[in-house]
């Protein structure tokens, strides 16, 4: 079971529609049990018969096997730090992006001390097993259940085994293709490509993506 914290935004109920339309059971975890409901069922429209259910933060985390962090970096370390114990010895895919936004600007990427922000997490979580993926995915996207979409997914963490169980979710999204982006150090990298190309679709009013060229598969 698949649960998506602070899954009532965009980018986790896109991730929760997806992956619940390829066959996963997904738990939308809020601070506010309403607020997952009402995202829940609102998802379910969208897909009929597809396992999704409701619930607040830390029962979310402890039903589900793989814990999804879909909320602002702002979040992590408070939301961390008292889930911590319901995390323990799960898979925790941190989807944080940590920006910021300036009148003029647009977006750039956030300083963090321990790295990345899943490095951060890492930290926080000693007993979970890490892993960054899908900084750069759309979330408008991921939203609409017949849109086609385009890109890689890069993926990193030092945990073998939970990488390639990330990976293989990343499969059941057609059309993206998951990326071994190497250890965790490396999410740092990933993380500040995706204020780019918040910048670049605000340019172009498209939704960007990334691709790395020179791979041949689906890996």
């Amino acid at each position: 079971m698949l649960a998506f914290l602070g899954g009532t935004g965009p980018e986790g109920r896109g991730l929760a529609l997806r992956l619940a339309l390829a066959g996963e059971a997904a738990i939308i975890g809020s601070r506010d049990a309403g607020r997952a409901a009402a995202a829940a069922e609102e998802l379910l429209k969208m897909a009929p018969g597809a396992s999704i259910e409701g619930a607040v933060n830390d029962q979310a985390a402890d039903k589900a096997d793989v814990v999804f962090l879909t909320f602002p970096y702002e979040g992590q370390r408070p939301v961390l730090e008292q889930l911590r114990e319901p995390l323990a010895g799960k898979i925790v895919v941190n989807v944080i992006a940590p920006m910021q936004f300036q009148r003029g600007r647009g977006a750039s990427a956030v300083d963090v001390p321990a790295g990345s922000a899943a490095q951060e997490a890492q930290e926080l979580l000693p007993d979970s097993w890490v892993v960054a993926a899908f900084q750069n995915v759309s979330a408008e996207e991921l939203q609409e259940p017949d849109k086609t979409m385009e890109g890689d997914v890069i993926v990193c963490s030092d945990h073998q085994e939970s990488k390639e169980r990330v990976m293989d979710l990343v499969r059941k999204i057609p059309s993206l293709r998951p990326v071994d982006g190497g250890g965790l150090a490396n999410a740092k990298y990933v993380e500040q490509i995706t204020p780019m190309l918040v910048n670049i679709n605000r340019i172009y009013k498209i939704h960007a993506g990334i691709r790395i060229v020179g791979l041949s598969g689906d890996l």
